[in-house]
């Protein structure tokens, strides 16, 4: 087992090695825009995610692949197509996982306006 931190991390189904597949998944922008043109698209054949990519067919396979593995899009075959569906649970994980940092930078900002809000304006001297 690693050493990071037993509490929050790694704490959900699989662990921290799900965690890290899942952000490696995301790292990468043209899995991001897959993602995102699931998203907005709904599901898609395979050739209609690759119209939007100046890559060849395998290439986009592999990252539908790595987002498959991660649990980000589901794959359904109809007759010869492959469709590609966005599954948004694992995102969730993410979310969990941003949260304690998100809440770090509220608190830090809200220290920040509270000193400014006790400083004199330079206006007023």
């Amino acid at each position: 087992m690693g050493a990071g931190p037993k509490a929050g991390a790694g704490a959900g189904p699989g662990g921290e090695a799900h965690e890290d597949q899942l952000f490696a998944a995301l790292a990468n922008a043209t899995r991001r825009e897959v993602l995102r043109l699931l998203r907005e698209r709904g599901p898609q054949p395979v050739q209609a995610l690759a119209d939007h990519f100046a890559m060849r067919r395998p290439s986009l396979s592999e990252h539908l692949k790595v987002l498959r593995e991660a649990g980000l899009v589901s794959e359904e075959r109809a007759g010869r197509q492959r469709i590609y569906r966005l599954e948004a649970a694992p995102l969730a994980d993410v979310q969990d996982w941003l949260h304690p940092y998100e809440r770090f930078w509220r608190d830090s900002l809200k220290g920040l306006g509270d000193l400014l809000d006790r400083m004199p304006d330079d206006a007023e001297t």
